[in-house]
C-alpha cells in the first residue's frame, strides 16, 4: 500500500502565513498580534489562528506582553548565537557526508537549485529568496543520507527563516553572496571532496552569524543608551 500524502491543516496554514510575515518583516518585532485581525486578513476563524499563535510561542517567535495578549518576539542575541553554533555543526556535517553519498546526485540537481536562488533574487521577492535559501539546505541534507540531521533543525526552522530575513534585509550585496557560497559548497559536494564541503558550509553559517550577532548588538546597545537619555 502506497502512504497517503498528508495534507497541511488549516492551522498548519495559519502558522506558514505568520511565519512568511514574521521572516519577510512584515510583522515586525514587538508587533502585536490581534486574533479577530488575523482571522480576518487570512479568511478563517480566531480558532485556528489561537492554536496557530500557541505553537509559534513554542518555538519563541511570539511571546506574551503583560496586558496586550501576543506580539512578535524582539530576536534574542544568546538564542540567535547558540542557534548558529547547532547550525553550524549540522550543516558542516550534512554537507561533508553529502560530497561521500550523493555527489552524483548534486552534479544532476544541484545547478537547479543555484537558479532557483538567483531567480528568487531577480524577483525582488524576500519570501522567494527565504524559501530558495531553505529549499537549498534541505537539499544538501538529503544528499547526506542522513534523515536526523533534517529531524534535528525542523523544529527551529521557523526562528532560521525569520533570521534569513533579518539577514537578507542587512545588507544590499547578501544575497547574492549568499548564492555565491551555496554554489562553492555544490561545487566542493559535486568533487566528492567531504573536507572542503564541510569547511565551505561552515564558514558560510558563521558569516551569517557574525553579521546577525553584529547588528543585534549594535540594536541593543542602541536601545540600552536611549533608555539612559
Amino acid at each position: 500500500m502506497r502512504p497517503i500524502p498528508s495534507q497541511p491543516t488549516l492551522v498548519d496554514q495559519v502558522v506558514e502565513a505568520i511565519v512568511a510575515e514574521i521572516a519577510d518583516g512584515t510583522l515586525a518585532s514587538n508587533a502585536r498580534l490581534i486574533q479577530d485581525k488575523l482571522a480576518r486578513a487570512y479568511g478563517v476563524s480566531r480558532q485556528p489562528v489561537q492554536q496557530a499563535l500557541l505553537l509559534l510561542r513554542n518555538h519563541g517567535l511570539v511571546r506574551e506582553a503583560p496586558g496586550r495578549g501576543l506580539i512578535v518576539s524582539p530576536l534574542d542575541v544568546e538564542f540567535v548565537r547558540n542557534l548558529y553554533q547547532i547550525s553550524t555543526m549540522l550543516d558542516g556535517l550534512a554537507a561533508r557526508m553529502a560530497a561521500q553519498s550523493g555527489a552524483e546526485r548534486a552534479r544532476q540537481e544541484g545547478k537547479e537549485q543555484v537558479a532557483r536562488g538567483l531567480s528568487a533574487i531577480e524577483s525582488g521577492s524576500l519570501s522567494e529568496q527565504i524559501s530558495a535559501d531553505v529549499q537549498f539546505h534541505a537539499f544538501v541534507c538529503e544528499l547526506s543520507g542522513n534523515r536526523l540531521i533534517g529531524e534535528m533543525t525542523r523544529p527551529h526552522w521557523p526562528y532560521l527563516r525569520r533570521i534569513m530575513g533579518e539577514v537578507l534585509r542587512g545588507n544590499e550585496g547578501m544575497p547574492r553572496t549568499v548564492w555565491d557560497e551555496h554554489a562553492a559548497i555544490l561545487d566542493a559536494i559535486v568533487a566528492g571532496d567531504g573536507d572542503r564541503a564541510e569547511n565551505l558550509s561552515r564558514e558560510h553559517v558563521s558569516r551569517a552569524a557574525d553579521f546577525i550577532i553584529a547588528r543585534l548588538q549594535s540594536r541593543d546597545k542602541a536601545l540600552r543608551e536611549e533608555r539612559r537619555t
